[in-house]
């Protein structure tokens, strides 16, 4: 069977592809912008899509260059916009906490965590930073929880913050 594949970025397939007489066929295949610097591509199956719908659509996408990663249930926002939303609320939090301004973020980011991880993944980060990832864990595993422990809840991406962080972006990006 062919795949059908649509590129939403956080739909999931189960939502739109329940009445389609193919629906088996169907799949995901969320491309990263810009995909020509980005190769990365979410598959996301949906309960019912073929498992070899799944192998071939991401044997294609190897194939023309990109770098697939399969999801094995639906969740929404799939990967990558899940680790990118989780960082966004961080980054809101801390300027609307007032622990640092938004130029301070983006310098955190650009000059440290994307320099990271733009050639090493979070848990070989984790793996490396100590002896192994069981050993990581049991170093910084509780202040890690403690820290996240103050991240929550969510907060709404508006008012006054959002008043400060477009100031700061339109100053840098105008």
């Amino acid at each position: 069977a062919l795949p059908i594949s649509s590129s939403t970025s956080c739909i999931v397939p189960s939502l739109f592809t329940d009445e389609l007489k193919h629906r088996s066929q169907c799949i995901v295949a969320h491309p990263v912008n810009p995909p020509y610097y980005i190769p990365l591509v979410e598959l996301v199956p949906a309960p019912w899509t073929n498992p070899d719908v799944v192998k071939r659509t991401r044997a294609l996408m190897s194939n023309i260059g990109q770098a697939p990663v399969t999801l094995n249930k639906e969740v929404n926002g799939f990967v990558l916009n899940r680790l990118q939303y989780a960082l966004i609320m961080e980054a809101w939090r801390l300027v609307e906490d007032g622990i640092c301004s938004p130029e301070d973020v983006d310098t955190a980011m650009v000059e440290g965590l994307a320099q990271r991880y733009s050639f090493m993944g979070i848990f070989e980060t984790m793996h490396l930073n100590a002896d192994g990832m069981k050993d990581y864990c049991e170093r910084y595993g509780a202040n890690i929880k403690t820290v996240c422990e103050t991240q929550s809840p969510a907060r709404d991406l508006s008012g006054d913050t959002l008043s400060v962080v477009n100031s700061a972006m339109e100053r840098r990006v105008p």
